[in-house]
C-alpha cells in the first residue's frame, strides 16, 4: 500500500479563519490524509486566505511564489487557495499563479477534498465559487488543535454594511445556527473533554435575526450556564448598535460567561462613525460600557479602532483619543487605516495623508498602553483562577514559567512551584489559583508560589495527546494557535 499523502494548512486572518482551519484539517484527515511533519514539505498546500489585512494579496502571491520551484521538483504536490482572498479573486488567482490546483470560497470549505481529486485526475486547475451558503459549516469534521478550548459557530455572515468591510459581499448575509444544535455541539465538546468555548459570529450579538427573535443570544447565554463541565464561555465579536441590555444582564448572571467583552469602537468621531456607516454613536457606546461595568465592575473591555479613516480630522482623532480616556480599554487592537478594494471608503474623497495617520498612530498607541499599563498594574496583589495554555510559556533567565487565562483574559505568566519551592505537574487545561505581582502593557506576572491546582478532564485529554504529533496547522499570524477569546488579531469587525 502506498503512504497516505501529507497536508499542511497555512491560515490568515480572523477567528473565523482560524476555525475553517480546523475544519479543512478535519475534511482533509477524513478522506485519508495525514499531517505533514515538522520540517517536511507536505504533498498538499492549503493557503486559508485573508482580503481584509493590509497587503494580504502580496503575502499570499509571495508565498505562492515560493512554492512554485518546489511543486516543480515535485510533480503530485498540490496547492489549494481558499477563504476570503479567494472568495475576492475568484480566477485571478489561477492566472497569476497558474501552478495553484485548486482555488475554493469562503461557502465551500466542505469540497476541498474532492476538488483536490478532480485536479489530480483531470491535471488542470479546478475553481469552485459558491456564492451562498447551502450548509452550515458546523456539519464538517473538525480537527481541534486545543484539548480544552474550542470555538463554536453561532452564525456566519454579516448584514451590516460598513464603508470600511468586505466581510459582507465575501461571507454573505447573517445565517444563524438554530440554539439545539449549538448547545448539543457544545455538550459533545464538553463531553471530550473541553471546558472553555468561545461563541463566534461575524456580528454574534445578532444572533436569531434569522429566526425573528431578538434575545436569542442571551437566552443562549444562559442555556450554556446549564452545561454541566463547562467551566467558561466567552464570545466574539458583537457590534454596538446591536448590543442590549439583556445580553448584559445574562453576563452577569450566569456564573461560567465570563466578564470580559470585545467591543469595536473603530473610531470616536460621530462624523466618521457615519462615514463608516457605523449606526451608533460615541455616547452610546460609552453608556453601553458604563452599564457593563456596573453589572459587572470586574469586567475587562477591549476594541478595535481605525486611525485615518477617510476626511478624518484632527478633531475627529481627538474624539478617538477622548473616549479611549473614558472607556479605559484593558487592549486595543489598533489599526491604520489603509484603501481595500471593492469596499465603498477606497473611492471617498478626503484621503488622509499616510504621514499624518501614522502619527496620529503612534498618539494613540501611546495613550492605549499607558491605560492598559495602569489597569493591569491594578490587578497586582490580587488572586486569580487561570486556565493554563497550551504553547504561551517562556523563560526568563532562569526561571520557568507556565501561562494562563484569567477569567477576564488577561494573560498571566506565572512559576509553577509549590509553597515549599518544589516544581509543579501542571498541564494545559487545569486550574491554578496564583496571585499576580507584575503587571505589564500586554501581560500579568505572578512570581510567587501557585496557591492551588485543580486538575482537570481537560488536561487528562491534553495529557493522553501529548505525545509529539504533527499538526499540519500553519497559522500566519502570532497568538492564534489555541483558541483564546481575545488572540493578537481581531475578528473582521
Amino acid at each position: 500500500m502506498s503512504e497516505p499523502r501529507t497536508y499542511q494548512v497555512r491560515t490568515y486572518g480572523c477567528q473565523m479563519n482560524v476555525h475553517d482551519s480546523e475544519r479543512l484539517s478535519g475534511l482533509l484527515e477524513d478522506a485519508g490524509y495525514v499531517a505533514a511533519p515538522e520540517d517536511t514539505q507536505a504533498d498538499v498546500v492549503v493557503f486559508n486566505t485573508c482580503a481584509v489585512r493590509e497587503n494580504a494579496d502580496n503575502k499570499l502571491y509571495g508565498n505562492l511564489g515560493h512554492l512554485a520551484p518546489i511543486k516543480a521538483k515535485n510533480p503530485g504536490m498540490q496547492i489549494a487557495v481558499g477563504g476570503c482572498l479567494a472568495q475576492k479573486d475568484r480566477s485571478t488567482i489561477t492566472s497569476k499563479a497558474p501552478w495553484v490546483d485548486v482555488v475554493f470560497g469562503t461557502h465551500n470549505i466542505g469540497s476541498l477534498p474532492v476538488l483536490l481529486e478532480r485536479a489530480r485526475i483531470a491535471e488542470e486547475a479546478q475553481v469552485e465559487i459558491l456564492e451562498s451558503l447551502d450548509v452550515f459549516p458546523s456539519t464538517l469534521p473538525t480537527k481541534r488543535e486545543s484539548a480544552y478550548a474550542a470555538w463554536v459557530s453561532v452564525s456566519v455572515g454579516c448584514n451590516n454594511t460598513c464603508t470600511f468591510c468586505i466581510v459582507p459581499a465575501l461571507r454573505g448575509k447573517e445565517k444563524d445556527r438554530r440554539p439545539g444544535e449549538i448547545l448539543a455541539e457544545i455538550e459533545a465538546l464538553v463531553a471530550e473533554g473541553v471546558s472553555e468555548v468561545t461563541l463566534l459570529g461575524q456580528n454574534v450579538n445578532t444572533y436569531g435575526v434569522e429566526f425573528g427573535d431578538r434575545l436569542a443570544f442571551g437566552k443562549l447565554l444562559r442555556a450554556c450556564g446549564q452545561i454541566e463541565g463547562l467551566e467558561r464561555v466567552r464570545f466574539t465579536s458583537p457590534h454596538p448598535s446591536s448590543f442590549t441590555d439583556d445580553v448584559i444582564d445574562a453576563m452577569a448572571e450566569t456564573p461560567n460567561v465570563m466578564h470580559q467583552l470585545h467591543m469595536p469602537l473603530q473610531s470616536g468621531s460621530d462624523k466618521v462613525l457615519r462615514d463608516m456607516r457605523r449606526s451608533y454613536r460615541a455616547e452610546r457606546f460609552l453608556g453601553i460600557i458604563d452599564r457593563v461595568r456596573t453589572a459587572m465592575p470586574d469586567a475587562a473591555i477591549s476594541t478595535d479602532i481605525i486611525v485615518g479613516f477617510p476626511g478624518e480630522t484632527e478633531e475627529d482623532f481627538q474624539g478617538t483619543l477622548d473616549v479611549v480616556a473614558k472607556a479605559r480599554f484593558a487592549n486595543a487592537f489598533t489599526f491604520q487605516y489603509s484603501k481595500r478594494p471593492g469596499t465603498p471608503a477606497a473611492d471617498l474623497p478626503d484621503q488622509v495623508d499616510p504621514k499624518v495617520v501614522t502619527e496620529r498612530y503612534n498618539r494613540l498607541v501611546a495613550l492605549v498602553q499607558q491605560i492598559s499599563l495602569e489597569e493591569n498594574q491594578q490587578q497586582v496583589g490580587k488572586v486569580v483562577e487561570l486556565m493554563v495554555s497550551e504553547g504561551e510559556g517562556r523563560k526568563d533567565a532562569e526561571t520557568l514559567r507556565l501561562s494562563g487565562r484569567a477569567p477576564d483574559n488577561r494573560l498571566v505568566h506565572f512559576t509553577p512551584t509549590a509553597e515549599d519551592g518544589s516544581p509543579l505537574s501542571i498541564r494545559p487545561g487545569d486550574m491554578v489559583e496564583i496571585k499576580v505581582t507584575y503587571g505589564s502593557p500586554t501581560y500579568l506576572i505572578a512570581d510567587g508560589p501557585v496557591l492551588s491546582v485543580r486538575r482537570t478532564r481537560a488536561g487528562d485529554v491534553w495529557e493522553n495527546k501529548a505525545a509529539p504529533q504533527p499538526t499540519g496547522v500553519s497559522l500566519g499570524l502570532p497568538g492564534i494557535g489555541v483558541p483564546a477569546p481575545l488572540p493578537d488579531a481581531p475578528a473582521c469587525r
